[in-house]
């Protein structure tokens, strides 16, 4: 017969309850970066209240507060987390292609990452030459951030040369293509925009 006792390592019910108030908290505040990015991306950020993303996020206002210290911190939420997706979709296209297809490749993964996240697109566009938002480095992180994948690649090509200013011009044609699309022009399919941008950035 086993002598062993078998192990219970924490008592019954415990690691539920904390799992599921984990979950609740994770589905909250999810809804709430949601919500405000929804909203300042069609209002504004001095228009949108606390209130008027409580409302948006159908949750009280009290739970915004419990999970945000402020306004600006919901959008410094959603701008970090806007960044790690961005780069993780750059950098999955430019390693799936060919040495000379890379740049294009990641043209068109961030024409998806707008069409994917409008609002967050939107947002950026409309904020990225502020310069007195409590925020304003989570939006200069995500511009630097993409920019500085495109001058990567570009200066594997042009050796020796300042290649800054192109790829921040890249990362402009692309987004600006990209919010032309969906704001003026949503009748067009993704391949007519990368055409576009294509045409733009063909030879690099």
């Amino acid at each position: 017969m086993s002598t062993t006792t078998p192990r219970d390592p924490a008592p019954r019910g415990t690691r539920p309850h904390a799992d599921g108030h984990a979950a609740r908290r994770a589905g909250t505040r999810a809804a709430v970066v949601d919500a405000a990015v929804r909203l300042v991306a069609r209002q504004g950020f001095s228009a949108t209240s606390v209130d008027d993303i409580a409302a948006e996020a159908g949750v009280a206002k009290g739970s915004v507060y419990y999970n945000f210290g402020s306004k600006s911190e919901i959008l410094e939420a959603a701008l970090a987390d806007g960044t790690e997706r961005l780069r993780t979709a750059l950098a999955e296209a430019r390693d799936a292609a060919d040495d000379d297809a890379r740049v294009d490749a990641m043209v068109r993964a961030m024409l998806v990452s707008v069409r994917s996240y409008p609002d967050l697109a939107k947002l950026v566009a409309a904020e990225v030459f502020r310069a007195e938002r409590e925020w304003q480095q989570s939006i200069a992180t995500l511009r630097a951030e993409t920019i500085s994948m495109f001058e990567a690649e570009l200066a594997a090509r042009r050796p020796g040369e300042d290649v800054s200013l192109l790829a921040a011009a890249v990362f402009g044609a692309t987004l600006v293509a990209g919010l032309e699309w969906l704001v003026f022009q949503p009748g067009r399919t993704l391949d007519d925009v990368h055409a576009s941008v294509r045409t733009l950035t063909a030879g690099l």
